[in-house]
This record gives C-alpha cells, sequence and structure tokens, in this order.
C-alpha cells in the first residue's frame, strides 16, 4: 500500500469516527440544554433535510400545544390545497346605482404592513376606489352592498381567550376584511385634557373616554369592549404624555370596510344615501365591474409566517374550507378537516395532532415535533421549497427572530417560525449549517422566563455541529 493510499484510508477513518462522536455531541447538548428547564415539557425532533435521517429525537411524538407554530402547517397545507399561484381578487363595481364590495377572504386588504412592502400609502384602496368613481361620472350612491359569503359569519373562534378579542392578534375573520380588521388608536395627554386619535378617523366605533391624566409615572392604557353594544370602546387608565399607537380590533369587518368607503366618498363629493346591506351577490344580478384588488398567496404566508399574522392563517384556513365545500361558507370545521387530511396524506399519524384553528391561539391545538419535521421535510422535497422558505423569519434579520441571532455565526442561518402563548413557547424551522440544511421542531409546554433562551440555544447548538450525520 503506497503512502498516498494509506493517508486516504487514514482520513476516511478519522471522519467515520467522528460522525458518531459529533452526533453524540449535539445529543449531549441538547440534552444539557432541556435538563436545565425545571418541569418544562418538551418535543423536539431534528433531521438532515436532504435524507430525512433523524439527528434527535426527545418526546418527538409527543402531541404537544403548538401556539403559532400552527401557521407552519396552515401555510404548507394552503400551498398543497391552493396552489402557488392562487391569488386573492376582491372585486368592486355596480349593480345599477348600488356599490358592490365582493370580498375574496383577503387577509392583506388595506393592511399597512403589506401596504408599505408595495410602497402604497395608507387607505389607497379607498381613494382609488373613490377616482374610479368619479372617472365613471358617478355622482351619487344610492346604497352600499358588501358580500363577504365566501367565509361563514362565525367570524370569532369558540375557544380563543374571550378576554383577548380586542387584541389585533384576536381580530374577527371575515370575507371581506380591511385594515387588519383593526383601528389605531393614540391616547395624548394635552396639558391635563385626555384626546384620543383614531386611525383611520371614521365614526364606525364609538369612544367612551374615561382616561386619567397623570403627571408622573408610566402610562397604562387599554380600550375594552361592551357586551351588547357593538363597536362601543371604553378607553380606561392614566395617560401622562403619550399612550400608543396600538391596535384595537373593529366587530363586523366587512361593515367597517362599506362605512369607510362611504365616508370617504361623501368627503369626495359623492352623495351616499340609503343602505349599508351585507348579502351575496348572485350571477344574475348586472354586476359590472369597476376594479380589482389582488394579493397573492406568498404574500399572505409571508405575513403569516414572518410576522405571526394571526388573520392570515385564519383566512387561508376558511379558504381552503370554502373551495373544499363549493365556494361559499367557509367554516373552521371544514378547514380543520382539510388541514388534518393534508397531515394524514403524509403519513403523520392521527394521535400525533388536533387541529382547532389556523393560527394556534387556540389552546386546544396539538402537534408533535415530529409531525412538524414531517411537514417541513415534505414541502423542503418539493418544487415549491424556495416559497415556504422565503416565508419564514430570519434569524437576525426580519420577521419575530430579527433581534435573536445576531451573532456572525448565526445571522441568516437559522430560519423559522415562533411560537408563544401562556406558557407554551416553540420554535421550528431549518437551519444553514456547513454540511447541509437540517430541519428542527423545538416544542415547549408549561414554559417559564428563560424557555426562550433555552430554545434559541437548541437551535445554535445545531449550528455549531456542522459535521454530524456524517457515516
Amino acid at each position: 500500500m503506497n503512502r498516498q493510499v494509506r493517508i486516504f484510508w487514514a482520513v476516511l477513518s478519522l471522519l467515520l469516527s467522528l460522525g458518531p462522536l459529533v452526533r453524540a455531541d449535539l445529543r449531549g447538548q441538547i440534552d444539557t440544554i432541556i435538563g436545565t428547564q425545571k418541569n418544562v415539557e418538551f418535543s423536539v425532533h431534528v433531521l438532515r433535510a436532504q435524507t430525512g435521517q433523524t439527528l434527535y429525537s426527545h418526546r418527538a411524538d409527543q402531541p404537544m400545544i403548538p401556539a403559532s407554530n400552527m401557521k407552519l402547517v396552515t401555510t404548507a397545507a394552503a400551498l398543497r390545497v391552493l396552489g402557488p399561484d392562487f391569488v386573492y381578487v376582491t372585486k368592486v363595481g355596480l349593480i345599477g346605482n348600488t356599490l358592490v364590495i365582493i370580498g375574496s377572504g383577503d387577509p392583506l386588504l388595506g393592511d399597512k404592513e403589506a401596504e408599505a412592502r408595495h410602497g402604497r400609502s395608507p387607505g389607497w384602496v379607498l381613494q382609488d376606489i373613490t377616482a374610479r368613481l368619479h372617472q365613471a361620472g358617478v355622482a351619487m350612491i344610492d346604497h352600499f352592498l358588501v358580500d363577504s359569503s365566501l367565509f361563514d359569519d362565525q367570524r370569532v373562534h369558540p375557544n380563543w381567550p374571550a378576554d383577548e378579542l380586542n387584541r389585533w392578534y384576536a381580530c374577527e375573520v371575515c370575507g371581506l376584511n380591511y385594515n387588519s380588521n383593526c383601528i389605531g388608536m393614540t391616547v395624548r395627554n394635552s396639558q391635563g385634557r385626555i384626546e384620543i386619535e383614531l386611525d383611520p378617523q371614521t365614526r364606525y366605533v364609538k369612544i367612551v373616554n374615561q382616561v386619567r391624566p397623570s403627571q408622573s409615572g408610566n402610562g397604562d392604557v387599554g380600550a375594552y369592549r361592551q357586551t351588547g353594544m357593538p363597536n362601543t370602546l371604553i378607553v380606561k387608565g392614566t395617560c401622562r404624555k403619550d399612550e400608543g399607537p396600538f391596535d384595537v380590533a373593529v366587530e363586523r369587518p366587512a361593515g367597517f370596510f362599506g362605512f369607510l368607503l362611504a365616508e370617504s366618498l361623501g368627503r369626495s363629493g359623492i352623495e351616499v344615501r340609503g343602505q349599508l346591506i351585507e348579502r351575496s351577490v348572485e350571477p344574475n344580478e348586472g354586476f359590472v365591474l369597476l376594479a380589482e384588488y389582488r394579493t397573492q398567496l406568498q404574500e399572505c404566508m409571508a405575513r403569516c409566517n414572518k410576522d405571526s399574522f394571526g388573520l392570515a392563517a385564519e383566512s387561508l384556513l376558511k379558504t381552503m374550507a370554502a373551495k373544499a365545500i363549493g365556494g361559499r361558507n367557509g367554516a373552521w370545521v371544514a378547514g380543520q378537516q382539510v388541514i388534518s387530511s393534508y397531515l394524514i396524506s403524509l403519513g403523520i399519524d392521527s394521535r400525533q395532532f388536533v387541529v382547532d384553528d389556523g393560527s394556534g391561539l387556540s389552546r386546544n391545538n396539538r402537534l408533535s415535533a415530529s409531525c412538524l419535521t414531517r411537514v417541513l421535510y415534505s414541502v423542503y422535497q418539493g418544487p415549491q421549497w424556495p416559497v415556504f422558505r422565503d416565508s419564514l423569519a430570519v434569524g437576525g434579520v426580519d420577521g419575530t427572530i430579527k433581534r435573536y441571532f445576531t451573532q456572525a455565526k448565526y445571522k441568516g442561518k437559522i430560519l423559522g417560525k415562533t411560537g408563544y402563548i401562556n406558557q407554551v413557547k416553540s420554535l421550528s424551522g431549518v437551519c444553514t449549517t456547513q454540511s447541509g440544511d437540517v430541519l428542527f421542531s423545538i416544542l415547549s409546554n408549561d414554559a417559564t422566563g428563560n424557555t426562550r433562551e433555552a430554545i434559541n440555544k437548541i437551535a445554535q447548538a445545531i449550528v455549531d455541529n456542522p459535521l454530524y450525520g456524517v457515516d
């Protein structure tokens, strides 16, 4: 055996021995991190993206409350069921002298984050519709007709926390959404007088101002709904200088859009008469199209996964439901069935998941870590992985993990979806390592204040072990 051959076999033997050692080191690191979290329940699964080989497993088949990691399943199912070329199309037109808006379930219509990414100003949709009516020579509108029938009228999930329904992340879900189905609010202390500003400025909501001025300390202000008094908000607390802006969810979003549009028309000189009507538009009613407003599926996925925008997830679920049951009345129950069927089609045991909503706000959802990695692996192996990958938050760069993984060796190398509700923290996604992509899911229940740090350390340990998986 010549010298070069001996060197080759020596190097190969070293690599063969290093592989199991490094894998054991990764196992030891993650076990140690988990061990520091007393009384916290974990489900963890790590695998090589190219082969599906398991690199680490800790109670990987245990169903857990996933929080917003549920959004990964919803967006992956939407990519399969709706297709990557799916587009939400909201239509505006006339039936006689009645202005008609036909909703498509688009969660990003008038969404400020989405508009900013396109370089459009807030409220541009209302302005555009107003301009088109002027161009068409319309000087008076008899009625407004808003059609939100693509989704059913159950706009609030029964298992969402009742005391959080005024929050942006628990906003109503409607076949016609606008401005994230929220109204912005800023509270100001102007020389001892409390002023409340709304964005957009509208009479759709009634404000009861009970905020007290304060000369010291930190202010604390909140807006609260009143049972039996839709869109009446009591604003309470103390204000030293400025509080906000913060978003408050409105009731009946389709009516919200119609009301804002009527106010916009009135300000522009178009006379508005009659009533605001909510019903479906039938094909034989003589609808004449004036404008269409479009949103790509990829935009919804990115808003959902990067920013954890719950309305996007729930709208995707109900859109899949509507498609499954004939094009109208998309409901949570039908959406649950669509997503469950998708998971079963991937070979996932039905005992490893419970689908209750699309966003993960419900505590009745259940996913195992291996369920999530199976979803990620399925997408990774298909042609739509680049689309899905681009929807994930990027560590140290953007989305919900922008403030994490900022060190040079981690920045841009950990992509994923966070999750958080009370005592639940999670992170699932993909790590870019020297030996290839690694898919992972880390779920924790009974989480404590430092569990997020532990989860992040697990993700960093994956990046720190570039040679694992060498056989």
